[in-house]
C-alpha cells in the first residue's frame, strides 16, 4: 500500500503522454522544447518547494499510500514525480486549448460560408 500514491502518479503521467501521443501537442510535437520547458518548470517548482521547506511552511504529511522515502528532509520522493505530472498535465492542457481555440474562427467561416 506504501506505493499507491507513486504508482498513481506515474500511471498520471503515462496518461498524459498518451494523450500527448494521441493529439501531437507537446512531446511528439516538438520534444527537445518539451524537454526545455518540463526540466525548467520542474526545477523552479522544486527550487518554491524546497524554499516553503526551508521556511516551514510545507511539512510532509504522514500517509500510508507514500512511500515513505524521503530525497530531503520534508521532500517525499513522490514530489518531484508529482512536479513531472503537474507540469506535464499543464502543457498538454494548454497546448490543446490553444489548438482548440485556434480552430474556431475557421469553424466559424466555415458555417458562415454553408449559410450564404
Amino acid at each position: 500500500m506504501g506505493v499507491l500514491y507513486l504508482l498513481s502518479l506515474l500511471l498520471g503521467i503515462t496518461c498524459m503522454l498518451l494523450l500527448d501521443h494521441r493529439f501531437r501537442l507537446f512531446f511528439w510535437r516538438d520534444a527537445k522544447a518539451a524537454a526545455i520547458v518540463t526540466a525548467v518548470g520542474v526545477l523552479f517548482l522544486l527550487a518554491w518547494d524546497l524554499a516553503g521547506i526551508g521556511l516551514g511552511i510545507f511539512l510532509r504529511g504522514e500517509g500510508t499510500i507514500a512511500t515513505g522515502l524521503l530525497l530531503a528532509p520534508e521532500l517525499p520522493i513522490e514530489e518531484p514525480v508529482f512536479l513531472i505530472f503537474l507540469v506535464l498535465c499543464t502543457m498538454v492542457l494548454y497546448t490543446g486549448a490553444r489548438r482548440l481555440l485556434e480552430r474556431l474562427p475557421a469553424r466559424q467561416a466555415e458555417r458562415e460560408r454553408e449559410n450564404v
